[in-house]
């Protein structure tokens, strides 16, 4: 391939990438680049290698099963302290847990996460909702018709995780092993 078309189109993507606020697929990206989709992860590996070498202030991350142009990671402190933001508040004991048991059991329903936790998770999960981190993924068929939740790609992109497949194994869990959303 001429290194010069390389150059073209790698420009090309770092463009695209700036301007889109969620991650973009493979599939996407070659729509948009009118090339074979097989090589995306080879143009964005260039652009990455591309960034870190001539020390840039931002990078590419593989999330939500897209990429993302971010900010390089090293220099978040300092965007904090210059720019003023401030993280969202922490999230609560109880909001980590309903977090945990929806990322590892999903899809689940209010009563199965209030089952396992052997206390009330309303307030936990308005929480997570208005985070966007959990979301309604549909209804249970049984009595009632209870709404199922599960992670949301805002949760993948705050966790770094391309998909719910990549969660740590939880230790001591014999359901562990299947985690993934069915």
């Amino acid at each position: 391939m001429d290194v010069s078309y390389d150059a073209g189109i790698i420009r090309k993507l770092e463009a695209l990438l700036f301007t889109q606020a969620d991650p973009v697929s493979d599939e996407q990206l070659a729509l948009w680049l009118d090339t074979d989709p097989a090589r995306i992860p080879e143009l964005v590996g260039k652009l990455a290698r591309q960034l870190r070498e001539g020390t840039s202030g931002l990078d590419v991350q593989r999330v939500a099963d897209g990429y993302l142009l971010t900010t390089a990671a090293d220099l978040a402190e300092f965007l904090d302290g210059r720019l003023g933001m401030q993280a969202p508040e922490p999230l609560s004991h109880a909001a980590w847990e309903v977090l945990s048991v929806v990322a590892y059991r999903q899809p689940i329903t209010r009563l199965e996460i209030e089952t396992l936790r052997q206390t009330n998770s309303e307030r936990a999960l308005e929480t997570l909702l208005s985070r966007e981190l959990i979301e309604q993924v549909g209804r249970k068929d049984a009595p009632g018709r209870p709404i199922l939740y599960g992670t949301t790609r805002q949760f993948l992109r705050e966790f770094g995780l391309n998909t719910p497949d990549q969660l740590p194994p939880l230790s001591g869990d014999p359901t562990s092993a299947d985690h993934s959303p069915s």
